[in-house]
């Protein structure tokens, strides 16, 4: 479950979505609750939603309810960055993969085959 990240973070990263995360902090770019900040909550992948805490509902009995967000309707503003979440930025870094020239084979490759 991946959601896109924000236009500062892919820059930095130069990638454009990662998985989410417990404790990542996301904004709503779509739906009812376009706008909101928040910090994720609970990732529940049995249902593909995402609960974020600053996003929830009064029951009727006045009990608040966590209201669950698809990833994809949410953008990554803050990264909670451990061990493999580098290794994962790292893996999926765009820009070294330009720069290493991969898969093109140069003349004086050729002839150090010969």
């Amino acid at each position: 479950m991946s959601a896109p990240l924000s236009k500062e973070l892919r820059g930095k990263h130069d990638v454009r979505a990662m998985p989410v995360r417990k404790d990542d902090e996301v904004r709503v770019k779509r739906g009812a609750h376009k706008g909101r900040e928040g910090k994720i909550t609970q990732v529940y992948r049995l249902k593909w939603v995402v609960h974020v805490d600053k996003v929830q509902r009064e029951k009727a009995n006045g009990a608040s309810v966590a209201i669950g967000i698809h990833p994809s309707n949410l953008e990554l503003t803050k990264l909670k960055l451990t061990k493999n979440r580098k290794a994962i930025l790292e893996r999926k870094n765009r820009s070294g993969k330009k720069q290493a020239g991969k898969g093109k084979v140069t003349a004086a490759a050729m002839q150090a085959m010969d």
